[in-house]
């Protein structure tokens, strides 16, 4: 197998062992190229990385660790090694991109939760680790344990403040307007369903009389059919009065979104019934929304209760003061003593990448020769 590009050969050679041999050259004289260009050719057959430096961006040791860590690897574990020597610039190094990884998770990601970012995500304690190896320093093992554990307090406590101003929210507002609108329909249920028994249906067919356009019908059938061609006659959205029936004032409007005709019960609540193009099916469904009026007052009853249960819960709720406030004082009281120890609470201008960048070359001023 052999992939040329440019002057750049990779070439691999198979053993009579089954063992594979790279081999990179550039104008025919052996060479390693670069680490990103010689990895993509064998980052199916990585079997174990070792990092010797430490790069100048935590996206270089992301990408170096992400060749091996990867679907189409053949081997299904892998090993990642890294190299650091005590009391040497290795320290500094893994804390600069410590820093640059701590300033990228504040600004790309949303898991600080405070206002001003300061916490170390995943992939930044994993570099504080290494720089812990590489001073040799119990204290930052120390710190970056606090650095965790404050972390996860602060997060608990967010989570408490969140839920304490959601309750204390529902309290003032959500559960007093509920329980109002709940007794606004338990009275107009109690209402409609009194004013519904007045005034049961009669006779062989179970029909009450029904006032269209000031004509009472007393047929059923007749009712239905006038019913209908009134609903035909007026084709707007627009409620408006036709009659009444069982004491209930009837409205009809023209529902423009589902494309059908609708009639409003009004007594003291309005009571919906959507009407079809059956006579005699339209006055079933009266019928029927009337019937359910002792159901949804006894449903709207228990809803009721059950909120006001709710509300007294919520307010015990807010009483309880946060289950880990005095651990989270002390440890951050802690964290703040070895920061200062360990000079970690200034703040490093070296954040964003400090490689040296080549100053590009100004054109050379040429002044117009003047004779005398």
């Amino acid at each position: 197998m052999s992939k040329s590009g440019n002057k750049l050969t990779i070439s691999s050679t198979v053993a009579i062992s089954g063992s594979v041999r790279i081999t990179a050259k550039r104008n025919n004289v052996p060479t390693v190229s670069s680490i990103a260009k010689l990895i993509a050719y064998v980052q199916d057959r990585l079997i174990a990385i070792h990092n010797l430096d430490c790069p100048w961006r935590p996206s270089d040791l992301e990408q170096r660790q992400g060749r091996i860590e990867r679907q189409g690897n053949m081997f299904p574990e892998v090993e990642v090694y890294r190299y650091v020597t005590e009391q040497t610039f290795d320290a500094y190094l893994y804390q600069l991109v410590e820093s640059k990884q701590k300033f990228i998770s504040q600004i790309m990601t949303s898991k600080s939760p405070v206002r001003s970012a300061e916490d170390v995500d995943e992939v930044a304690l994993s570099f504080a680790e290494v720089k812990m190896l590489a001073t040799g320093d119990a204290r930052f093992k120390e710190k970056m344990d606090l650095d965790i554990q404050v972390s996860k307090l602060r997060v608990l406590k967010q989570s408490y403040l969140s839920e304490h101003y959601y309750l204390e929210d529902r309290v003032l507002k959500y559960y007093p307007q509920t329980i109002k609108e709940y007794e606004k329909r338990i009275a107009g249920y109690e209402n409609d369903a009194a004013l519904a028994e007045q005034h049961k249906p009669q006779g062989e067919d179970k029909f009450c009389p029904m006032t269209l356009k000031g004509v009472t019908y007393t047929e059923k059938a007749a009712a239905g059919e006038m019913l209908l061609a009134i609903c035909k006659d007026y084709p707007m959205s627009a409620a408006t009065e036709i009659g009444s029936y069982r004491g209930f004032r009837i409205e009809i409007y023209y529902d423009t979104v589902n494309a059908h005709y609708c009639m409003n019960l009004c007594g003291k609540a309005k009571h919906k019934v959507d009407l079809g193009s059956d006579a005699l099916g339209n006055l079933t469904r009266i019928e029927n929304e009337l019937s359910k009026l002792p159901a949804r007052l006894e449903a709207a009853k228990t809803k009721k209760a059950e909120t006001i249960a709710q509300l007294e819960i919520a307010k015990e709720e807010i009483k309880k003061p946060f289950a880990f406030e005095d651990e989270l004082k002390e440890k951050t009281e802690r964290l703040n003593a070895l920061n200062i120890e360990l000079n970690l609470n200034e703040k490093d201008t070296s954040v964003m990448d400090t490689e040296p960048e080549q100053a590009e070359e100004q054109p050379e001023r040429k002044c117009a020769s003047r004779e005398r």
